[in-house]
C-alpha cells in the first residue's frame, strides 16, 4: 500500500558501503529522525556517515501524515500534572522551535510547505478542552477554544494552535540529505562499542546514533520493555472539501484529518501492532458516512513506537554504554519530535545544555501502567503453541487478514505471507 507521498519518488540513490571507514559520528537509521541528527551534527562541523539498511525515508517516514505542530495527543494540562510545569513548557517550546526550524529549512527545500492552524477536536463535553487553551496560554502560547469547525463531523469544540504547518515528507527529506555521506542498502548488524558491523565492512566511529524508529539492540536500554508499536490507516479521497487547518480527534474515534492538493487525508482505526482493531474497513465507513460523494484514491498504514510515558527517549542509548545514543519513541507525532531530537542530540554531542535533556533521557523512571501492559502481553503472545515465531525475541506472530501479514503484539514486528521482514525491531526475515 504505497502512500501518497510515494506517488512521485525523486529520492537519489546512493551506493552501500563496501569497505571499512573511520568517522566521528555515525547515524544508523534513514528516516526523518536519522537524516536530521546527520544534517544537524554536519552542520555544526562534524564528521557524519549515514548508514541505511534500505533506501532512506523508505520506512515510516513514507507513510507519515506530515503534520507539524506541538498540539500533540498529550495534553499539556496532564504533562503538567504528571511531569511538572517546567517539563511541559520545555517540551511545548522544543516542538513550536521544531515547527519554526522545518519552516526556516523549507525556505530552501521545495516541499509544498504550507502554514495552517492545528485543531484538536472532540465530540465529547469540551471543559477539559477548554482547560487546556488556558494552560497552553499560561505555558506562553496563544492556543484559542472555538466551537466551530469546517467539516460536517460530531464535534462539541476544539483548541486551535495558529501558524503550525504541514509538509511533503519525502521531497524535504531528499532536500535535508543533500551533501551528506550516506550508504543505503547497508544495513548494521550489531555494534562493538562505537563500531559498528555490516555485511560488508566496518564503521568506527567516535559516537553512534541509533535512529532506527524502533532501537535494534536489545542487550541494552530495555527498549523492548519501554516501547510498543501502534498500525494507524490512511486514506486519501478527492471530491472532498478543502481543508485548511490540519484536525485531530481527542480519544474518541481517535481521527485525523489534512488536505494535501485536491486530495483530503483521513486518518484513524489505530489500534496495536499484532492486535484487532478498525483498521481500512472502519475508515471506509466512516468515509462513506461523512463525504458520500467521495472516491478513494490512496490508502495505505503506517507504525508509531510508543512510549511507556507519552515522552519520546532521545538520549545515551543506556548509562552502561558510552558514545552511543538513541531516538525514539516519538508516539504519533514522528516529525516534530524527529526535529527535537535531532537537536536535543546536536547539544548534547557539542557539550551544550539543551532544556529537554533530563525530560527526555532514555533511562528516566519505568514504573508506570504501560509497563504492565507491554509485559502482560509479552507474557501472554510468548506461551502461544505455534511454529510462526518472531525472530526479535521469538514471541508468537498474529495473522493480520487487513494487512495480509504476520504481525508481533509483543513489540510490533511484521512479517509479509511469505516472511520477509517489514517492520523492526526483528532484524531478519521469518522461517514462515
Amino acid at each position: 500500500m504505497a502512500s501518497v507521498w510515494q506517488k512521485e519518488d525523486r529520492r537519489i540513490l546512493y551506493p552501500s558501503l563496501k569497505k571499512d571507514l573511520e568517522t566521528e559520528i555515525l547515524v544508523v537509521g534513514g528516516g526523518m529522525a536519522g537524516v536530521l541528527c546527520a544534517r544537524k551534527l554536519q552542520d555544526a562541523g562534524k564528521q557524519v556517515v549515514l548508514a541505511e539498511a534500505e533506501r532512506i525515508g523508505c520506512g515510516i517516514t513514507a507513510r507519515t501524515t506530515a503534520v507539524l505542530t506541538a498540539q500533540h495527543d498529550y495534553l499539556y494540562q496532564d504533562m503538567i500534572s504528571r511531569f511538572g510545569e517546567e517539563t511541559a513548557r520545555a517540551y511545548l517550546h522544543g516542538n513550536l522551535e521544531a515547527v519554526k526550524e522545518f519552516r526556516e529549512m523549507a525556505k530552501k527545500i521545495p516541499c509544498d510547505f504550507e502554514t495552517v492552524p492545528s485543531v484538536q477536536f472532540t465530540a465529547e463535553e469540551p471543559t477539559r478542552l477548554k482547560k487546556e487553551a488556558q494552560t497552553v496560554k499560561q505555558l506562553g502560547f496563544p492556543a484559542s477554544f472555538t466551537e466551530q469547525l469546517p467539516l460536517d463531523i460530531p464535534a462539541r469544540g476544539a483548541v486551535v494552535y495558529p501558524d503550525m504547518a504541514q509538509f511533503h515528507p519525502l521531497k524535504f527529506l531528499v532536500g535535508a540529505a543533500e551533501g551528506l555521506q550516506i550508504y543505503e542498502q547497508s544495513r548494521v548488524l550489531d555494534l562493538d562499542g562505537t563500531t559498528a558491523i555490516l555485511e560488508k565492512g566496518k564503521i568506527k566511529a567516535e559516537k553512534v546514533i541509533v535512529a532506527t524508529h524502533f532501537p535494534f539492540l536489545d542487550r541494552r536500554g530495555l527498549y523492548f520493555m519501554k516501547l510498543y508499536q501502534n498500525r494507524s490507516y490512511v486514506l486519501a479521497l478527492e471530491n472532498v472539501p478543502r481543508l485548511d487547518m490540519t484536525l485531530a480527534e481527542l480519544e474518541g474515534q481517535g481521527l485525523y484529518f489534512r488536505s494535501y492538493g485536491e486530495l483530503l487525508l483521513m486518518g484513524g482505526g489505530d489500534h496495536r501492532t499484532g492486535k484487532q482493531g478498525g483498521g481500512l474497513a472502519y475508515l471506509r465507513r466512516l468515509a462513506r458516512q461523512y463525504f458520500p460523494g467521495a472516491k478513494e484514491r490512496y490508502a495505505w498504514a503506517n507504525q508509531d513506537c510508543m512510549s511507556l510515558d507519552g515522552l519520546p527517549y532521545v538520549g545515551q542509548y543506556s548509562p552502561a554504554w558510552s558514545g552511543v545514543y538513541t531516538a525514539t519513541g516519538f508516539n504519533a507525532w514522528g516529525m516534530t519530535n524527529s526535529m527535537v531530537a535531532a537537536q536535543l542530540l546536536r547539544d548534547l554531542l557539542l557539550g551544550k545544555q539543551n532544556p529537554l535533556e533530563q525530560a527526555l533521557r532514555p533511562d528516566r523512571t519505568m514504573l508506570r501502567k504501560q509497563l504492565l501492559i507491554n509485559l502482560g502481553e509479552t507474557a501472554a503472545d510468548f506461551v502461544i503453541p505455534t511454529k510462526k515465531r518472531c525472530t526479535h525475541l521469538g514471541c508468537a506472530l498474529k495473522w493480520n487478514p487487513q494487512e495480509h501479514s504476520w504481525d508481533c503484539p509483543c513489540h510490533g514486528s511484521r512479517f509479509s505471507e511469505s516472511g520477509k521482514l517489514l517492520n523492526d525491531p526483528a532484524q531478519k526475515d521469518a522461517d514462515l
